[in-house]
């Protein structure tokens, strides 16, 4: 079940997960949720965005860059990004891991991670080598799920779950593989690293995990001389 899923993984999470169904809707909202607060006039010169899948973000992104680096395990997922992407100068992509990154030290000034960040063992070993590559200003953008808040558990049940079923993919044992990290723990962990720091919480803005879909942080990287 897992490997017939992630052998199909290219070819249909776009279809599965930004389609016109209140999901669609509520996917495309957390990408402008994450940019809203970087407005159009802001400028980072290298931007680094890991486990960018089919490359679904990037239309999304509002402010100007030198380079635009898009990053994922899936080479195929890459090849789907390119294609959506078409002929950029500024941008560029690199099969890797979001959990080991090939950079030097202090050589980013924004690290992208949407939805990522639930999927990846250990994420305070990934929270503390996203820190390394950023530069001290720098900033770390995340976006994940409320998962397994009640609201994100409703909101599966009644549309992704029915879908994936219908398409043969073993949903319940997937999702179980996937979303390896709680919300409510990455939080913690985000909260305990980046003191700096602004969230945004949705669809309401209080802060908790079960009434709302997703919540953006934008963590300001501090080092210590």
């Amino acid at each position: 079940a897992w490997l017939d899923y992630r052998s199909r993984f290219a070819n249909v999470y776009d279809e599965a997960n930004y389609d016109q169904s209140l999901q669609g809707f509520a996917m495309r909202v957390s990408h402008r949720l994450l940019e809203k607060d970087l407005a159009p006039g802001e400028h980072f010169s290298r931007v680094v965005e890991v486990g960018a899948g089919t490359g679904e973000h990037f239309p999304y992104v509002r402010h100007s860059f030198d380079e635009y680096i898009m990053t994922d395990m899936d080479a195929d997922a890459l090849k789907v990004a390119r294609q959506k992407v078409g002929v950029h100068h500024k941008v560029a992509f690199e099969c890797r891991s979001a959990t080991e990154l090939d950079y030097p030290s202090d050589s980013v000034d924004r690290l992208v991670a949407v939805h990522v960040l639930e999927h990846l063992y250990f994420p305070h070993r990934v929270l503390k080598e996203w820190n390394r590559v950023v530069k001290d200003g720098g900033v770390i953008s995340i976006l994940i799920p409320t998962d397994p808040g009640l609201a994100w558990r409703l909101g599966r049940y009644l549309g992704p779950r029915r879908r994936a079923i219908a398409q043969g993919i073993e949903y319940d044992y997937v999702m179980a593989r996937e979303h390896v990290n709680s919300c409510t723990n990455l939080m913690a962990l985000i909260r305990f690293y980046f003191r700096e720091r602004k969230e945004r919480w949705w669809p309401f803005v209080l802060p908790a995990v079960d009434v709302n879909l997703f919540v953006a942080i934008h963590a300001t990287v501090r080092k210590s001389p």
